[in-house]
């Protein structure tokens, strides 16, 4: 296991430093005592370098892409205005983030966690991921106390609430409100090292903005994951299959077309996306599987190849 190379780390807290995110005295203790929770905490022997080409290497998320160089630069960028002693900003990362399930937005907010440790941004670059039930509770005050406990936990890196539109669905009586009233007070409290993405269905998204103009404000960052086209999922298979050493023959890749194009008929909302790949492709490997265990003898190409009879549709 390579540990964290200390020279990285003294430069980061100094980055942080130098953006105001932390005090001195904590910078002075950092430096010294060379902190164990965050060689625990952070994703060991990435680099930023490689972190950005596995955003790039992602089917799709153009916006995402352009948002992340963008704050790369941002960054680069106000460290040389330190260095003429111009005036520097420090960033306000809140975001929302707006799509159909399976559009990739756990996945890339797990990403920017790592992202934005490695620039600098964040201290840990953690996800912490809820949904309602882990912060409204069920008797007057109780809500805040489970809102303040998991924005505890995601100090340091990003709070994830899915479909947060759900918070404000309960009506007068319903503590959704106390939980948004908590999450905004934490996020100024700890504006400096805590990023909170709320994310959900667009229309959904949209809504409930609007039902509170002041929540709106707070979230400068506003990210759109459209619906993957049929030639974007037939990439996302292709790629899914790579990583585990197989490869999809020309039936197969017809079979999944053909799949995928009807099960988008069917219901755009939950089959453009790629959840529904990965389903079939995980089937596929287990029917190849049990149709390489009838053949008394198997080459290494028969053991990689996912053929069409492997491709079904099933109970998707």
């Amino acid at each position: 296991m390579k540990l964290m190379n200390p020279y990285n780390e003294f430069s980061r807290i100094l980055t942080r430093f130098e953006n105001g995110r932390i005090s001195t005295e904590d910078a002075i203790q950092k430096i010294t005592t060379n902190s164990k929770s965050i060689v625990d905490d952070r994703n060991k022997g990435e680099t930023l370098e490689a972190l950005i080409k596995e955003l790039d290497q992602m089917v799709g998320l153009e916006m995402i892409k352009k948002f992340v160089r963008e704050v790369y630069a941002y960054i680069d960028i106000q460290k040389k205005r330190r260095d003429e002693q111009l005036l520097t900003d420090s960033l306000v990362m809140h975001m929302i983030f707006k799509g159909n399930p399976g559009t990739g937005k756990t996945t890339v907010a797990r990403l920017l966690g790592k992202i934005f440790l490695e620039m600098g941004v964040l201290e840990k670059g953690h996800l912490i991921e809820v949904e309602r039930a882990d912060l409204v509770g069920e008797y007057i005050g109780h809500t805040a106390v489970k809102v303040r406990d998991h924005i505890r936990k995601a100090i340091g890196g990003i709070l994830f609430i899915d479909e947060a539109y759900s918070l404000a669905r309960g009506g007068e009586k319903d503590f959704g409100k106390e939980a948004i009233d908590a999450l905004v007070k934490g996020m100024e409290d700890y504006k400096d090292n805590l990023i909170l993405i709320l994310a959900g269905y667009h229309d959904e998204m949209e809504i409930f903005l609007k039902s509170n103009p002041g929540l709106k404000s707070r979230f400068p960052i506003h990210i759109d994951f459209p619906d993957y086209e049929l030639d974007d999922l037939i990439q996302i298979g292709e790629l899914m299959v790579e990583k585990r050493e197989y490869k999809l023959s020309m039936s197969a890749k017809a079979k999944l077309a053909k799949i995928v194009t009807k099960k988008r008929l069917e219901d755009r909302v939950l089959s453009g996306n790629a959840r529904l790949v990965r389903n079939i492709i995980e089937r596929a490997i287990r029917k190849q599987a049990v149709r390489l265990q009838k053949v008394s003898s198997v080459s290494k190409d028969d053991l990689i190849t996912i053929r069409g009879e492997d491709i079904t549709e099933g109970d998707l």
